[in-house]
C-alpha cells in the first residue's frame, strides 16, 4: 500500500486510509509496525502513529534504530503490517542496509506481511523512487525493488513534481512512472496496481507515459473511501 501523501499525520479525525490498510490482513486486531527511520526515528511522529492506532483495532509498535534497536528479525516476522513513515528516503535506505533490515523485509514480504508506508515508505518499495532527500533537487534514487517500476508520491502536492517526471520522460531517462496523489493510495497486489484508494475526494494515481510525442496520465482504477 504506497501512500502518496496525507494519512495519520495529517488528519486525525476519518482515519479512513488507515483502517482500510488494517481491513487487508482479514485479522480483528492485526498487528502493526510503524518504521519512522526516514524523520531519524522523530518523536512526535511516534507519538502521532500511537495516538491512532491506538483508537484502532489491532496492536500497534515500532522499531527505532537511533536509539536501542529491538530484535527486528523476530518482531518484522511476528507483524501482519508494516508501516514506513515520511522523510528522507536516502538516509533511510542507509540506515536499513547497514542494519540488515533491508533483507529481513523482503523476507517478511515474500512470507506474506503486507508492506506499506507513505512518501519515502511509499517509493521505498519500488525499483526506483522520486525523491526530494536532496535540498536542491529532486532525484532518482534505487530503491528496495519489492515492486517493479519507478514511483512517485506528493503529485499534486508539490509543484516540481509533475514537470520533473514529464522532463525526464521526454528525455527518454524514465520510461514511464507511476505517480500518487496526496489523499491517495495504490494497493499493489503480487507486485501489480490493483486500484487507487481515494481517501480524500476524488484523488488518483496515474501510470505516466509518453505516446506519439504527448504525455499521457493514465489513471488506476478509483476506490473513493
Amino acid at each position: 500500500m504506497a501512500i502518496g501523501g496525507g494519512g495519520f499525520g495529517r488528519n486525525r479525525r476519518e482515519y479512513l486510509i488507515e483502517k482500510y490498510l488494517l481491513s487487508l490482513s482479514n485479522k480483528s486486531l492485526p498487528k502493526v509496525c510503524f518504521i519512522p527511520t526516514a524523520t531519524g526515528d522523530n518523536d512526535s511522529y511516534i507519538v502521532r502513529f500511537y495516538s491512532t492506532f491506538l483508537k484502532l483495532n489491532c496492536i500497534p509498535s515500532h522499531i527505532d534504530f537511533f536509539k536501542r534497536t529491538l530484535d527486528f528479525k523476530s518482531h518484522i516476522n511476528s507483524q501482519d503490517i508494516i508501516y514506513v513513515g515520511g522523510g528522507n528516503t536516502k538516509s533511510m535506505l542507509g540506515v536499513w542496509k547497514e542494519w540488515g533490515l533491508d533483507k529481513v523485509l523482503q523476507r517478511a514480504y515474500m512470507n506474506g506481511v503486507i508492506m506499506s508506508g507513505v512518501s519515502a515508505g511509499a517509493i521505498c518499495w519500488f525499483t526506483n523512487g522520486i525523491t526530494d532527500s536532496w535540498n536542491d533537487e529532486l532525484k532518482v534514487l534505487p530503491c528496495l525493488d519489492f515492486v517493479d517500476g519507478t514511483c512517485c508520491p506528493h503529485y499534486d502536492e508539490e509543484v516540481s513534481r509533475k514537470p520533473y517526471i514529464e522532463k525526464l520522460i521526454k528525455e527518454d531517462k524514465l520510461h514511464k512512472c507511476i505517480s500518487i496523489e496526496g489523499g491517495c493510495a495504490l494497493h499493489i497486489v503480487n507486485g501489480k496496481p490493483l486500484q487507487s484508494i481515494s481517501f480524500k475526494h476524488n484523488k488518483k494515481s496515474y501510470q505516466v507515459y509518453l505516446l506519439n510525442g504527448s504525455i499521457i496520465h493514465k489513471p488506476y482504477i478509483v476506490n473513493q473511501l
